[in-house]
């Protein structure tokens, strides 16, 4: 047997990323051949990734990219399992190098991105221990297209406006980041959505309808309506850096009209499992006991 010597375990290390407990196993496994060991890191890398596959990943980064010339931009979603590992450098660098991909090549199905870059995914995997995946995907095209990321990565915006220029583009986009629109205008609101929203306030003002002409009830609900619809629809929203304008008037202001907009929220609609921290640590101790 080949003696493995602290410096083939961290050369071993540098190249994989990997514990010096592993490492060392790996090449006492390998019989003190490196690339052989790294072969069967890797091996064995994929057997972890593919079972941590199963974990869920609601945490992570969002990220946009857009063109200099402000025709296109490529929105994208990268989780992780923790907020630890979203601020590390190496998964940083996986979202860099997955959103340049789709980036440059405009890409818009995700099932193609994800398999272009499931063998540096499934390295990652190896290499930090949770489950990493590619959720969505977004591109965004127009005549001026800007974009926003929030300070944390946690939301990201693309917004298409017809005229005006990417500075408007962004401010808008920053707009849409704080408030969340549901649709871009009224129009675009459902009538079953309308209705929900009707029934709702009025089994919340029961008691202040109920003996009330008919007409009367109308003209509240056809206000709470129309509060409603200003809310969820971007144009119709006081523009968030100044409230005495709206975005539909900010943007004609600007010689333009907003066409499109995409909205990325980190882990929006994963249902996340909630972890018993004491039991879980309970349980792992008991594991040690055996």
């Amino acid at each position: 047997m080949a003696q493995i010597s602290a410096a083939l375990v961290k050369e071993l290390r540098e190249r994989t990323g990997l514990g010096m407990m592993e490492c060392k196993k790996a090449l006492v496994e390998a019989d003190g051949d490196i690339e052989k060991a790294i072969d069967d890191l890797r091996k064995s890398g994929q057997a972890k990734a593919a079972k941590k596959a199963g974990r869920i990943a609601a945490d992570g980064v969002v990220a946009v990219k857009v063109a200099d010339d402000g025709s296109y931009g490529v929105i994208i979603e990268v989780n992780s399992e923790t907020d630890f590992v979203a601020r590390d450098e190496n998964f940083q660098a996986f979202v860099d190098a997955t959103l340049e991909q789709a980036f440059s090549g405009r890409v818009t199905d995700l099932a193609a991105l994800i398999e272009a870059r499931e063998k540096d995914r499934e390295a990652l995997v190896q290499k930090i221990g949770e489950n990493i995946s590619i959720r969505r995907i977004g591109l965004v095209e127009g005549p001026v297209v800007g974009g926003y990321v929030h300070g944390n990565k946690r939301i990201a915006v693309l917004v298409a406006l017809s005229g005006g220029d990417q500075v408007l583009a962004r401010d808008i986009a920053m707009h849409v980041a704080a408030t969340n629109p549901a649709v871009l205008s009224p129009e675009q609101v459902s009538e079953e959505l309308i209705a929900k929203e009707k029934e709702i306030f009025l089994a919340l003002n029961e008691d202040k309808v109920k003996g009330k002409p008919a007409e009367i009830v109308e003209k509240m609900v056809t206000g709470r309506i129309q509060k409603f619809l200003a809310e969820a629809s971007l144009i119709e929203q006081a523009f968030v850096k100044d409230p005495e304008i709206r975005i539909g008037a900010l943007a004609t202001k600007a010689g333009a009209e907003v066409l499109s907009f995409v909205r990325f929220e980190v882990g929006e609609g994963i249902e996340k499992a909630e972890t018993d921290f004491a039991a879980e640590v309970a349980a792992q101790v008991a594991a040690t006991q055996q």
